[in-house]
This record gives structure tokens, C-alpha cells and sequence, in this order.
């Protein structure tokens, strides 16, 4: 688990009233939160959603550990947290039952400024401002011996100086200095007054070391961060943070010798946009007396470095548009690889340039290539890409398969798309048919050169998925996303304006669903549905909803809408084995919305054992809004 995972979790200004309120609304059935204690100052506070109710569990802070009133003794509130949370099974109730700590809630930062990087430990922000920043160089972080208070981290002469910031009664200061009403305050006053250290050094905050991850709910206030000029660059953020991908992947240069084998030279669409060697997709049916006849050039995209496709993980192909001496190979590795879904995001000539050679035959008709037949069965069209549906058989195989190509064609020959929403409605049009083929193997992706439009779509579909599966609560960073797909295939994601893009589609995803989320909260009190709420570009920058429905999307669940009221439940706390096997996290459900109705009677317990809240439930049946 990663340290920003857990601090994010902690949120310092909110009452048990009000964490029962929020994890009714945004959580899920083992979602949690921790918070100070209202009744025991210097104590905590954590509260879970379990069985659709919400439970409190007492948090002792002695001064020398911290601990639930026995069981195992921690230094810090994130290494409890973090304890149970990877070993579940270890909390529970004095009658038996298990209390699972499974989706930290996070608590919204206190600035949107991107030097603010959450729960970084001091040990994790060294490394990374010695290895990345430079003399001058400053984050501020989230404390974690101190839960609710931050630390500015200076780079000073080769060194990183730790500052405490305290946050006490809403205001910002560093040891009993001047108070300030923000950290952006305090830190701006900062800059112009450098602080001196006890030793005479004085500690310059120079230049921002700048965070690129975010929860995805906020990312809103980022794109308006990176759209800021930096007064000393005279560059928005987009090109700072682009800016920084270019000069890392000329660190991390990776073998590209198979491609430039004389015998595969005619088989590249651009002498120097080549596949790597350890991630390129070899083709298994080559003919031994071919030399060269296992190449293609095409790469596996992982959202992670580690593992194999076959992990059951969600993967991607990338691969030049066709050549004409090269749609054999094409059709040999869709066959290989079981793919049914083929994204084709380039027009075969675009500024009077040859992109992408015609690997299909007319609708109605077939075309051979080597031993592959294709056959073009249907052809249908809508605004911004056109399905086709092909039969393609091998000569050695029995059965034949059938391959659907998306050809998005609302790319413009310069730039990118205008309309974002165009993009995620193809998105979701081509998911919806690799979830519908059971064992379906990965959607092939191309443009010409197979990097730049495909890198692009590739990157936003990673990050709506993670999205879709996780919540909007949970943390994206689309500069480490990139850096993790050009680990694959080199270039992904080519123009400054492409990776703007795809803040600016994901944004637009967010925007939505938050939009939807709403609309269908209100048709709950209502009484009545909300149906049509979709990708729009109107829906992004924040117009009328009315004004903005046109093109529909995915579909969402109704749910529950409970109301809350307290009982009291005991907790223990379980030793852990030794060697007890530290499992991740699993996957929460889709986000849900629920309708929370007030409670007349909620306190905070005062005791050290837990209370459960108990939920008496109204349940009202929403349909599923489906896409049309």
C-alpha cells in the first residue's frame, strides 16, 4: 500500500453527526474514516459503515503509543490504521463479528495549491525531493506523529529541512509564530520572509515541488491550478508537468533492437517508432524458415509495471496503422491474442498523407491476406465513428471470429477534439462491447504511428476505469499513468495538447457522473427518475443542466436511502499472528448515491467501546439509466 493511501483517511475538523452523514452518503460497506474525539480531547475517533450502519470505535492516545484500549500498540495513528486495514479479520466485536476496514473516505485537502502532497511521510518526501527537486525546492505534507497538523519540507544545501506547521482553532502558524488564515498564506509569507534555522541557515522557499496525484473528485480545482501561468516560466502547468514527462523518459530508454533488424526495417510505418523489446507482442505462428516472420510492431499497455496479461488485469495492445505489407501480421496477432474489439483512432489519409493502409474489404465483401480471410458482414455510422463487423477465419483454424473495428473519426487532422464527451461516449460504446464477449482478449489500439491518438485514448480509458471501479474518491495521477504506459511503449501520448486533453476528459467524465449523482439524489426526493443526464461539452464547464442533455452514457443503480439512529456495540481488538499474510485492499463497488434522511437523536459516544448506529431503512428502486 502506498503512504498516500493512508493519512488521507484522517479528517480533523468533523463531528461523529457528520462522519455518520458522509459515509452514508459516499461510502460503501467498509468504507471508514478517523477523526479527533470530541468527548476525550488528544484521543480518536474511528468510524466504519458496516451491514449499512456506521460504528465508532474508540482510538486511545497515551503519549507513548496509540491502541483500542488493548490489543496491539502503534507509534502512529496511519500504522493502526494501516495495521488493520491489512489485516482484516484482526478487529472485531466482543460477540465475534469482523469490522473490516476497507475504503479510507478521504478528507478534502485544505489548499488546492500543488505543492500540498497529503500524507507523504519524511522519509518517502526526502528521497523524492533529493532525487527530483533542487536546493530551494518545498512541499508541505501532512503530519503523521501529529494528525491534523502539516510539515513544510525545505531542499537546503543537499539536505531537507522539516518544519512543523500547527493548525490549531482553523488558523496556520510554525511554532508560535505569526498566525495565518490558510497554508497558501502562510506559505506565500514564507517565500518573501525566509525562516533561519538555529544553526544561521537559512531556509529559501524557492520553487514548488509539485504534486501530480489527486482524488479525483477535485479535479476541478487541478485543471484551474494547471492553467495557471507560473510567473517565472511564463508556462501553464500542463506544460510543466508535460515538460517533466519528456525529460524522464530520456532517463529510461529501453532496447528497441528487434525492430531494427534489416528483415523488419519495411515492417515500421516510421523508421524510428519501434517497440520495445521486453513489452512488444510476439507473434507465435511464425514460419521457421521466415526470418523476422514473429514481428509486429505493437506492444502490450499495462496499467502496472508488474505481472503478466494473463493476470486477469485489464490490458491493451498499441500498434501502428497498417501497412500494406504488414495487415497479415496484423490479423496473424488479433487472432493470437483472442482480441474482438480493434480501435482504429487515425483516417486513412489525413493532409493528403497516407496513415493507415485499408486492412478490411468493402461491407459485403472478402479479402485475403495470406492465410486469413476477412470478411466485412455490416457497416453502420454514427456522428463521430463508424462499426464495422468482420468474419475473419485462418486456413489451419475450424472455427472463424468475429472482430469489431471502431473507427473514431471526429479526430481533427490538427490538434485534438473540442468536445471531450465525444470521446468518452466512444469510450464507453467500446467497452460496453468487450464487456458483452465473454474471455474476450485486449482491445487493439491504432492510429499511424500507433503513439500519440493511441496513447491518448488508452490513458483516458485507464484512468475512467479506475474511476469507475473505485469511486470518485479514490486518488488518479495521470502524469504517473503516462509515465507507466511510455514504460510500455515509447512516446505515448506525444503533444502537450494531447495530455491536456486528458485532464480535460476526465474531467469531463467526473463532471458527469457528479451531475448524474445529483439529478438522481433529487429524483429520490422527488418521486420521479432522471434518465437522460450525459456527456456533454456544456456538462464540463458547468452550464445549465438543463441546457445541457444530449448523448447518453452509462448506466447507475438506484439505491437505499436510510436514516440513522444510536446503539450501543463493543470492539476488540485481535493480535495478529506473526506472519500474517498482508492482503490488499480489494476493489469497492461502483459509487452509489443515496438519499441520507437526518437522524433526531445522534451524539457522540463517550465511552471507549464502539457504538453502533443503527439504520432503519426505506428502500426506493431506482432503474438503471441506459444509454440510447
Amino acid at each position: 500500500m502506498g503512504s498516500r493511501g493512508h493519512g488521507r483517511w484522517f479528517h480533523p475538523n468533523i463531528t461523529g453527526l457528520l462522519a455518520e452523514k458522509m459515509l452514508m452518503e459516499r461510502g460503501f460497506d467498509g468504507s471508514f474514516l478517523a477523526r479527533p474525539s470530541k468527548s476525550n480531547p488528544g484521543d480518536f475517533t474511528l468510524s466504519v459503515r458496516r451491514n449499512g450502519e456506521v460504528t465508532h470505535i474508540k482510538i486511545q492516545n497515551t503519549g507513548d503509543f496509540y491502541d483500542l484500549y488493548g490489543g496491539e500498540k502503534f507509534a502512529t495513528l496511519a500504522e493502526l490504521v494501516q495495521y488493520y486495514m491489512e489485516n482484516q479479520g484482526q478487529l472485531r466485536e466482543k460477540s465475534g463479528e469482523v469490522i473490516e476496514l476497507r475504503y479510507p473516505l478521504n478528507c478534502a485537502d485544505p489548499t488546492t495549491d500543488r505543492w500540498f502532497h497529503g500524507p507523504l511521510s519524511g522519509k518517502e518526501t526526502e528521497k523524492l525531493v533529493l532525487e527530483k527537486g533542487k536546493n530551494g525546492s518545498f512541499l508541505v505534507r501532512e503530519s503523521q506523529s501529529k494528525p491534523g497538523d502539516y510539515v513544510l519540507s525545505v531542499r537546503t544545501d543537499d539536505r531537507v529541512t522539516h518544519v512543523m506547521i500547527r493548525c490549531q482553532d482553523g488558523k496556520f502558524d510554525v511554532g508560535g509564530g505569526e498566525k495565518f488564515e490558510s497554508l497558501r498564506e502562510l506559505v506565500d509569507h514564507y517565500r518573501k520572509n525566509p525562516m533561519v534555522e538555529t544553526t544561521g541557515t537559512v531556509v529559501h522557499l524557492k520553487q514548488p515541488f509539485n504534486a501530480t496525484r489527486i482524488t479525483a473528485s477535485t479535479i476541478e480545482h487541478r485543471v484551474k491550478e494547471l492553467s495557471k501561468e507560473n510567473i517565472q516560466s511564463s508556462k501553464a502547468g500542463f506544460w510543466e508537468e508535460f515538460e517533466y514527462l519528456q525529460q524522464q523518459e530520456c532517463k529510461h530508454l529501453y532496447s528497441r533492437k528487434e525492430g531494427q533488424r534489416p528483415e523488419n526495417r519495411a515492417k515500421n510505418r516510421y523508421k524510428n517508432i519501434l517497440p520495445f523489446d521486453h513489452t512488444r507482442v510476439i507473434l507465435r505462428d511464425e514460419d521457421p524458415n521466415v526470418v523476422g516472420s514473429d514481428y509486429v510492431n505493437a506492444n502490450i499497455i499495462q496499467a502496472e509495471d508488474d505481472g503478466s496479461p494473463d493476470n486477469g488485469k485489464k490490458y491493451y495492445i498499441a500498434t501502428q496503422g497498417c501497412l500494406a505489407n504488414t495487415a497479415e501480421d496484423f490479423w496473424r496477432m488479433v487472432i493470437q491474442e483472442n482480441t474482438r474489439v480493434v480501435v482504429m483512432t487515425t483516417k486513412e489519409v489525413e493532409r493528403g498523407k497516407n496513415k493507415c493502409y485499408r486492412y478490411w474489404p468493402e461491407e459485403g465483401q472478402e479479402k485475403v491476406w495470406g492465410k486469413i480471410t476477412v470478411k466485412s458482414l455490416a457497416e453502420s455510422s454514427t456522428a463521430d465513428y463508424t462499426l464495422r463487423e468482420f468474419q475473419v477465419s485462418k486456413e489451419d483454424q475450424c472455427k472463424s471470429i468475429t472482430i469489431y473495428q471502431y473507427h473514431f473519426t471526429a479526430w481533427p487532422d490538427h490538434g485534438v477534439p473540442s468536445d471531450p464527451g465525444c470521446v468518452l461516449n466512444f469510450l464507453h460504446d467500446v467497452n460496453r462491447r468487450q464487456d458483452s464477449i465473454p474471455d474476450a482478449g485486449p482491445i487493439v489500439v491504432h492510429c499511424s504511428a500507433g503513439i500519440g491518438r493511441t496513447g491518448t485514448f488508452i490513458v483516458i480509458d485507464m484512468i475512467v476505469d479506475q474511476i469507475r471501479k473505485q469511486g470518485l474518491d479514490c486518488e488518479i495521477d495521470i502524469q504517473r499513468t503516462i509515465q507507466t504506459v511510455r514504460s510500455r511503449r515509447s512516446g505515448m501520448v506525444q503533444t502537450e495538447a494531447q495530455y491536456k486533453f486528458v485532464y480535460l476528459a476526465v474531467q469531463h467524465y467526473i463532471d458527469t457522473l457528479q451531475q448524474r449523482m445529483q439529478a438522481e439524489q433529487k429524483s429520490l426526493l422527488m418521486g420521479r427518475e432522471y434518465t437522460n443526464i450525459k456527456y456533454t461539452t456544456e456538462a464540463a464547464g458547468g452550464s445549465d443542466p438543463a441546457k445541457t442533455l444530449s448523448r447518453s452514457t452509462s448506466s447507475l443503480s438506484g439505491l437505499a436511502v436510510p436514516c440513522l439512529s444510536p446503539s450501543p456495540t463493543s470492539v476488540t481488538p485481535i493480535p495478529a499472528p506473526r506472519n500474517s499474510e498482508v492482503k490488499k485492499p480489494p476493489v469497492p463497488p461502483r459509487p452509489s448515491m443515496e438519499n441520507i434522511l437526518p437522524s433526531d437523536d445522534q451524539h457522540e459516544p463517550n465511552e471507549h467501546l464502539a457504538k453502533k448506529e443503527k439504520i432503519s431503512t426505506r428502500l426506493l428502486m431506482l432503474n438503471s439509466l441506459q444509454r440510447y
